[in-house]
């Protein structure tokens, strides 16, 4: 059923909490792990918030060499990419591009406000992504 899974990763509990069931998906199905960190870029004219600041280059490349061995300890050999822009955009093209059957993505829960819910990540990968997509809470 997923030959692809897609795992969106930073450096967020929920994100962790994800990783749980990515590696029993990707275990039940056989699954080609392909992980990915997006090292954000800001609007032209605008700032990254605090948080999204502090996400350079070397943090990313750690981050991601450090989910890739968590996985290699449970016999999964997770592939690795590392991107630059907007997040949920560059999530959705990544699926495209690797041809995923499924993006398995931590929640945030960023409030109830209608401007929050349309404009976060989560939503906006839900409503653009050409593949299924679990979201954890």
């Amino acid at each position: 059923m997923f030959k692809t899974v897609l795992f969106p990763i930073d450096r967020s509990r929920e994100s962790r909490e994800a990783a749980d069931k990515v590696l029993n998906i990707v275990q039940t199905y056989k699954a080609r792990l392909v992980l990915l960190s997006v090292v954000p870029k800001p609007p032209e004219g605008e700032e990254l918030p605090p948080d999204e600041a502090m996400m350079s280059p070397e943090a990313v490349a750690e981050l991601l060499k450090n989910a890739q061995d968590m996985f290699s300890k449970e016999g999964i050999e997770a592939e690795v990419i590392e991107r630059e822009g907007q997040p949920a955009f560059v999530i959705c093209d990544v699926a495209d591009e690797i041809d995923a059957d499924l993006i398995v993505m931590g929640c945030r829960g960023m409030g109830l406000t209608e401007e929050a819910a349309t404009e976060s990540v989560t939503t906006l990968v839900i409503n653009l992504s050409p593949c299924a997509v679990l979201i954890v809470p």
